[in-house]
């Protein structure tokens, strides 16, 4: 073999500054600082020049929707194909995640529970419902009109984009943050942050400038990303207090009001600051645990007392549906023909409500569920992580999906709702749904549900905030996974309470969500530059162990100690 053809040790050390004492302990300021700025600077214009916010905002998601939609759309299907292409290749898909003799810390239910928690378990309590109901009334195969809205014939189309929603595309994103997280840090030994995907393509320089500015996008995007989720959940929250005879607490037009606002986030994040100071194999495993048994309840009583054969038949045919139609969704672009209310103009916009949406916020979300999988994942090989990550929680929003959402269509078309379900908020949805369905057969039993149902989101919500929070203060402090200060802690869950607050009454949810497609952008550049970078990293390490060359931090320092070289290149 020539010298140009022979592979050295991977690069094992990226030397990040930190702060060695004082507020800032143990802390790369260069990131901190600037994070909590940019959060600062968005809280205060959202909260005192709401209407200039709003506007801006507006405007410039306009402008993403309309340019960035080929980007967003053709950039997740390419997430898919790398998470298979390492997941089915032998010798990739062999590699551990950790040191060879590591074992995992959580067992597969913790795993499972935690991944579901984290990553997509307050969605489903709004959107198992919504979403279904939403496409059966519309989606481009009615705008084409090969389908009737909320018709029979229009089920399984309505099926194939919930499903592509939350399905494979979702967890590819998390899956290839997490991944390479856990990969470079894990493996290679370098810091737990987003930063240290890059290190194939960029080495050493990326404990300067440029480090710096990637951890910072990423910080700012999981705070917009998370404030997006809770968004959501605060709307839910409140509707669901509503049901169970809390007052005061909605606006007129049945949305939460300022006071529901507040007292909502008062209850979430203050529970949620409690948790994150306890840690991940604490308070978060078993929150997680919890919410997962509940959502097993919950699930077991729409399976056995709801559509039960409807959402069968939702379940495998809307499967075998969005499986096959999967690549030309996955990569279809629609495009206006800029005339407002032609058939192109209208599935243009339809992909960017939707799709181009979701796209975005599932990157947003990327670097908290990412950072959050790699570190419940050490030790577990990429195949078991791929799979893991991608099949096992989308097939659980499948079944939310097609038994939560089914047996709200089903109560619509066969069980006389006449609009209850199909006209609520869509927060709202599911708890109409569960009292429509048990208040004449016991009042006792349907408030019960609903304080279930309750109980759940509050879990999830915490959950996601406390997580959050920790993650937002690991990438902070350089990859570092030990205890944080405690006013650190605290004010991440201020800042982020603050964002959903100040973002909620400037704009709603609407205005939450335009600032987290924003917030997504330069995150996405980010994660595409993390695939490449990851397969270029997996590709050399299956070289590398052919070769007999080491490949994990602990047998290249061993190595080291023999006189080769420390592995200080970038691949």
């Amino acid at each position: 073999m020539s010298d140009e053809n022979k592979l050295g040790p991977p690069m094992t050390e990226l030397d990040i500054n930190t702060s060695t004492g004082g507020f800032y302990n143990g802390f790369a300021t260069s990131v901190a600082v600037p994070a909590k700025i940019i959060i600062a600077v968005i809280v205060v214009w959202a909260i005192f020049w709401p209407v200039q916010s709003g506007a801006v905002l507006n405007h410039l998601n306009a402008i993403i929707l309309a340019v960035f939609a080929p980007w967003y759309i053709w950039l997740v299907a390419f997430f898919i194909i790398v998470c298979l292409f390492l997941a089915l290749w032998p010798a990739a898909g062999r590699l551990k995640l950790g040191l060879e003799d590591e074992k995992p810390e959580f067992n597969n239910f913790s795993w499972f529970s935690m991944m579901f928690g984290a990553g997509i378990g307050v969605g489903m309590l709004t959107w198992a419902v919504a979403e279904p109901v939403s496409h059966f009334g519309s989606n481009p195969q009615t705008i084409m009109g090969l389908a009737t809205p909320k018709s029979e014939d229009n089920i399984r189309y309505a099926y194939e984009w919930s499903f592509l929603h939350w399905g494979f595309s979702a967890w590819a994103c998390y899956a290839i943050c997490g991944l390479s997280l856990a990969f470079f840090s894990y493996r290679r030994g370098l810091p737990l942050t987003i930063r240290s995907g890059l290190t194939p393509l960029f080495g050493q320089s990326l404990a300067g400038v440029l480090g710096h500015v990637i951890d910072v996008v990423a910080v700012v995007a999981t705070i917009l990303g998370v404030a997006q989720t809770l968004g959501f959940g605060v709307d839910q929250f409140v509707a669901g207090l509503s049901r169970i005879g809390v007052g005061g607490l909605t606006n007129a037009e049945g949305g939460a009001s300022t006071a529901g606002i507040i007292v909502a986030l008062l209850v979430i994040m203050g529970l949620s600051t409690l948790s994150a100071m306890s840690g991940v194999g604490k308070g978060i495993k078993w929150l997680s645990n919890i919410n997962m048994g509940l959502s097993i309840v919950l699930l077991g009583f729409f399976i056995i007392f709801g559509a039960t054969w409807f959402g069968f038949n939702a379940m495998f045919v809307g499967l075998w549906d969005y499986i096959i139609a999967l690549p030309g969704m996955s990569f279809n672009v629609f495009r206006s023909d800029g005339v407002e209310g032609s058939e192109a103009f209208l599935l243009a916009q339809w992909q960017g409500w939707w799709p181009v949406f979701y796209w975005a916020w599932w990157i947003a979300f990327a670097p908290f569920v990412g950072l959050f999988l790699a570190r419940i994942s050490r030790g577990r090989t990429i195949r078991e992580f791929v799979l893991g990550a991608l099949i096992v929680p989308a097939l659980m929003c499948f079944v939310w999906f097609a038994w939560a959402g089914g047996t709200a269509i089903d109560l619509e078309l066969n069980g006389g709702a006449n609009g209850l379900i199909f006209d609520a908020a869509n927060g709202d949805k599911i708890f109409a749904m569960t009292e429509f369905m048990l208040a004449p057969i016991s009042g006792v039993l349907s408030y019960g549900f609903t304080v279930l149902i309750v109980v759940l989101l509050l879990t999830f919500l915490i959950t996601s905030a406390d997580s959050a929070v920790l993650i937002v203060n690991t990438i902070n402090a350089a990859g570092d996974e030990g205890p944080k200060a405690r006013p650190h802690i605290l004010f991440w869950g201020a800042a982020l309470a603050l964002v959903v607050a100040g973002l909620l009454l400037s704009g709603g949810t609407s205005a939450i969500q335009t600032a987290m497609v924003i917030g997504a952008l330069p995150f996405s550049v980010v994660m595409a530059l993390m695939a490449v970078a990851l397969l270029k990293a997996v590709y050399n390490d299956t070289r590398r162990v052919k070769a007999g060359v080491p490949t994990t931090f602990d047998d290249i320092e061993g190595a080291t100690g023999n006189g080769l070289s420390s592995g200080l290149s970038t691949e």
